[in-house]
């Protein structure tokens, strides 16, 4: 997901878009890639809008992927809107969603969702952190768990972050409506249905959502070095 605007990002997004601001000298959107290509994906596809032709010379430089451009120029179409454009490169089959804001330090995050992935039960599967394990992130919470593993949205306490990391079955999105729309939306069907479920990281995620944050990523970063 590599198609947002960047805005509380600024001034570090006035020349790039917000994939291309870099932490430690890497691209956002590169340490995303990297943690996919380390779980054995070969395939992506990247949506773009803010400052387009940039991202895309730049991925076009990227060896070892087989990457598609799902091009939003003309109309930004929101979480759930941008996974609908991209559906048809994956052939019905469970894939992916990766947020290119997003970095963590659990090397066995994303095998482990694999692991887990249960295509019987779940129509998605989302990668959570405990909230004291979620630096850059200045909201309340976003989820709870059950003793099964189902993500619930209680009117109470939400002890889980939300990383902008998941792998969904394309059933999530049917019956989706056309355009911009958030994936909240298929989420909460699927929280009703009982097959959303959650698996919490190991470390610490870092939400890079502005310069603030991103300075504070690359200290905490460079003291593990």
């Amino acid at each position: 997901m590599a198609a947002g605007l960047g805005t509380r990002m600024r001034p570090l997004t006035d020349d790039r878009p917000k994939p291309l601001v870099t932490v430690l000298g890497k691209p956002l959107i590169d340490h995303a890639l990297d943690r996919l290509a380390a779980a054995g994906v070969t395939q992506v596809v990247v949506n773009v809008h803010y400052r387009a032709d940039m991202l895309r010379e730049h991925l076009a430089r990227r060896p070892g992927m087989d990457i598609h451009i799902s091009d939003e120029s003309g109309e930004l179409l929101g979480t759930g809107g941008g996974v609908v454009r991209a559906l048809p490169h994956f052939d019905g089959q469970p894939f992916f969603i990766v947020n290119s804001d997003s970095v963590w330090t659990d090397d066995n995050a994303l095998s482990r969702m694999q692991q887990q992935w249960n295509g019987a039960d779940m129509d998605g599967l989302l990668l959570l952190a405990q909230m004291s394990r979620a630096m850059g992130y200045d909201g309340a919470g976003d989820f709870a768990l059950d003793g099964q593993g189902h993500i619930a949205r209680p009117a109470g306490p939400k002890p889980f972050a939300y990383p902008g990391v998941q792998i969904v079955h394309p059933r999530l999105f049917d019956g989706a409506p056309s355009g911009e729309f958030s994936t909240n939306m298929m989420w909460d069907r699927a929280i009703a249905a009982g097959r959303l479920f959650g698996t919490v990281m190991d470390g610490m995620w870092l939400h890079v959502g502005t310069p603030a944050a991103r300075d504070e990523a690359e200290r905490y970063l460079a003291a593990l070095a």
